[in-house]
């Protein structure tokens, strides 16, 4: 299977055929091609990309997407709604996500909405560090649901 892929070297090593790694930090895409190489990994094509934008990606190009998007708070409000449906214009098969629990009934009456089906995988707490002269702690733990959106049968 291909994917949208935020952590892309955990589904190219738990058995996905291949991977398509959308990003669009040059740090990252190092980070990643390093990791690819120490692993010895060949099954994963990274494309730098801005994902919100449009791109000359064919809706329903890809099988599944598994992504950690931005949460959408504060100076980027609604981001994480953008990476979502963009992802689900790309797959035609389910979107994994992650999101903030606070959000979960939004998106929730949101994809229902759209004829899709929302399941809560997992909740979690994300540590999230000191990043920005705005953030006053130097750590925060986000509630966080691991969600499954898959279009209603």
């Amino acid at each position: 299977s291909s994917g949208i892929n935020a952590e892309y070297g955990g589904c190219a090593m738990l058995g996905a055929g291949h991977v398509t790694a959308l990003e669009v930090d040059p740090d990252a895409i190092e980070d990643l091609a390093g990791n690819l190489e120490e692993y010895e990994m060949d099954n994963v094509d990274v494309v730098q990309c801005d994902v919100t934008a449009p791109s000359s990606f064919k809706e329903g190009v890809f099988d599944t997407a598994i992504m950690n998007p931005p949460f959408g708070t504060k100076n980027n409000e609604g981001i994480d709604m953008v990476f979502l449906d963009r992802a689900l214009e790309l797959c035609r098969g389910s979107v994994y996500s992650f999101h903030k629990s606070s959000t979960r009934e939004f998106i929730t009456r949101r994809m229902e909405s759209r004829g899709y089906h929302v399941t809560v995988l997992a909740e979690m707490k994300f540590s999230i560090p000191q990043m920005y002269k705005m953030h006053r702690k130097k750590e925060v733990l986000v509630d966080v649901d691991f969600i499954r959106v898959a279009r209603e049968r």
